[in-house]
């Protein structure tokens, strides 16, 4: 998730998008069977193309597809990148059910969330391909040192280490909101290297930066803006930053401002609340919180997605107040498949979806996923 003012005030609805009653027929042929028996709005944009359409697809998930938080937590280990520890968690396939273009996938977190927030994805995912995922540094159960400068490039950096370091083989990776911001910048890095890590991109709601300050171009920052640097002074004062984090930490305000970014209500249930409040419990987590909140935006997206020439999907959900379509961020994402130059790029916008697009609504996201996945070149 990406931080944001959580006041109905500057919650401003997405632009509708205009659904077409025809049925089309999908781009794909996808290897598994197993029918959801849903019937769901999507709009995708194929080869520059835009398709509207209310359609069923078929998609492999198991019946156990949710792993239990405990075992997520047991089965964690750790590695050590730059004298800090970081958390990460492994689920393998097996060898018969690898395919010759199942690229290892690593899954990597938004704001204030943690591993265990890719509970409904993991299992899914890993039907044909190895699953890494892992907690940034500052988040869930890795390090949060005391001091540390965060930055939406270290956090690039640790992606690309991890990748080099613990999966060594090209890897797909998805993030959410920063996560994704940090995959982005983990790309275009890559890319420009001649050992390219990075072999395809998923963009779930992306960020447009480390925190509110990023978008400079959107009327509604600029408004906010000497308010933001009041908070940033705030946040630098000890006793009021420990103050507001102990507020917001509280069960109450974290499952309040949960329901305000998840479209699907039901999803926000004690366990999800456990796995965001868990880890702000922890040692270093104020620090941490106000470091990132303070902190430089870091890179624009919108200079990095143009060196990426991989295959790009990007995941949006219409319902998102932080990052929302007609806001410069979803604006710009929206409009990659239609620009010259973007033909690697492939949108579908989630109906009736907010900001963690996996979590919230996460049999949309299997729907566009395992068949892109399916699809990338060996």
């Amino acid at each position: 998730m990406q931080m944001a003012l959580n006041s109905p005030l500057f919650r401003l609805s997405p632009k509708n998008h205009q659904q077409s009653t025809t049925p089309v027929k999908p781009f794909f042929n996808h290897p598994f069977h197993y029918s959801l028996n849903r019937a769901h709005k999507y709009k995708i944009f194929i080869n520059s193309k835009t398709v509207s359409a209310n359609a069923s697809l078929s998609v492999s998930v198991p019946s156990d597809a949710r792993i239990q938080v405990a075992d997520i937590k047991k089965s964690s280990v750790k590695w050590e990148w730059k004298g800090h520890s970081v958390n990460y968690f492994v689920y393998k396939t097996s060898q018969e059910s690898l395919s010759s273009n199942s690229a290892p996938v690593l899954l990597v977190h938004g704001f204030g969330a943690s591993i265990p927030h890719w509970r409904n994805n993991i299992k899914v995912i890993a039907q044909d391909r190895d699953v890494y995922a892992i907690d940034l540094l500052g988040f869930g159960d890795s390090d949060k040192p005391i001091g540390y400068q965060y930055t939406m490039e270290k956090w690039a950096e640790l992606i690309l280490d991890f990748v080099d370091q613990i999966v060594k083989e090209p890897t797909v990776l998805i993030g959410n909101s920063v996560g994704s911001l940090a995959c982005v910048i983990a790309a275009a890095e890559s890319n420009s290297s001649p050992k390219s890590l990075i072999k395809g991109l998923v963009l779930l709601n992306c960020a447009g930066g480390m925190n509110n300050k990023a978008v400079v171009d959107d009327w509604r920052i600029k408004l906010l803006f000497p308010l933001l640097w009041l908070i940033d002074f705030l946040l630098n004062q000890r006793w009021i930053a420990s103050f507001i984090f102990e507020r917001v930490k509280q069960k109450e305000s974290l499952k309040n401002i949960l329901s305000s970014v998840y479209a699907n209500k039901e999803s926000v249930d004690d366990e999800l609340v456990e796995i965001i409040k868990t880890p702000a419990d922890g040692e270093g987590a104020l620090d941490a919180f106000v470091a990132i909140v303070t902190g430089p935006p870091g890179p624009n997206p919108v200079q990095l997605m143009p060196k990426i020439t991989m295959p790009v999907l990007i995941l949006w959900g219409d319902e998102d107040p932080f990052t929302p379509l007609d806001g410069p961020v979803g604006n710009y994402f929206s409009s990659l498949p239609t620009s010259q130059g973007s033909s690697n790029v492939s949108l579908a916008v989630l109906q009736g979806v907010g900001h963690c697009p996996h979590d919230d609504r996460p049999e949309l996201v299997h729907e566009k996923l395992l068949p892109w996945l399916a699809l990338l070149p060996a």
